[in-house]
């Protein structure tokens, strides 16, 4: 199946659940794909499953990282499962590589505001919205994690439909959301209003 926009190059830091999953749809969309993870049990079994896209090393290290080609990547994931190694591999795939989008996957909610002051260009909890980021090209700051509410198990996220978007002009029924998401409001002209499964969605909606 071939990329809907043109192929990317994207690291993965991390082959947990995250990484794998996000790998997988990556790949299957026709984007080349690298994941990087340091744990050498978890790296093999990685490897049996997705191939030779999987690189035992780690990704907090300057070298793996220019090993792993980092300075032509268009966008670089931190998916492990500790916050302060996804904030260090951010920070220095943008300073040290130029890499011109950073998504860390935020373990935990209170991180969050410390890790967009610190210039990460997208902070977000969930296999799905990282994969939708990459897809659909959404700019640094189109996808704001509102809040997140009883201990981090709801998270309230803002998107925007831009003009590449491939839900602009759909019904909110024929999106495939993931499990247990709503869209509780739909911001059209400034006004918000409760959408419904036959709610068309726009270009410029919120």
């Amino acid at each position: 199946m071939m990329a809907r926009h043109n192929p990317m190059y994207v690291i993965i830091v991390g082959a947990g659940k995250v990484g794998y999953y996000l790998a997988k749809a990556l790949v299957a969309e026709g984007h080349e794909v690298l994941v990087m993870e340091k744990d050498r049990k978890t790296a093999e079994a990685t490897i049996d499953e997705l191939g030779e896209i999987v690189m035992n090393a780690d990704g907090c290290e300057v070298r793996s990282m220019a090993e792993a080609g980092m300075g032509r990547a268009n966008v670089v994931v931190a998916a492990t499962g500790d916050d302060e190694d996804n904030l260090v591999i951010c920070q220095m795939a943008k300073r040290k590589f130029g890499v011109p989008r950073t998504i860390a996957r935020v373990n935990d909610p209170k991180n969050e505001e410390l890790f967009q002051e610190l210039g990460i260009d997208q902070t977000v909890s969930s296999t799905r919205i990282i994969f939708n980021l990459i897809e659909q090209q959404i700019e640094t700051g189109q996808v704001i994690p509102l809040a997140a509410l009883k201990r981090g198990e709801i998270e309230v996220v803002e998107a925007d439909i831009t003009a590449d978007s491939s839900v602009d002009g759909k019904r909110i029924g024929q999106l495939d959301l993931p499990p247990n998401t709503l869209i509780i409001s739909v911001i059209r002209d400034g006004h918000a209003m409760i959408p419904h499964s036959d709610t068309k969605l726009r270009r410029g909606d919120s």
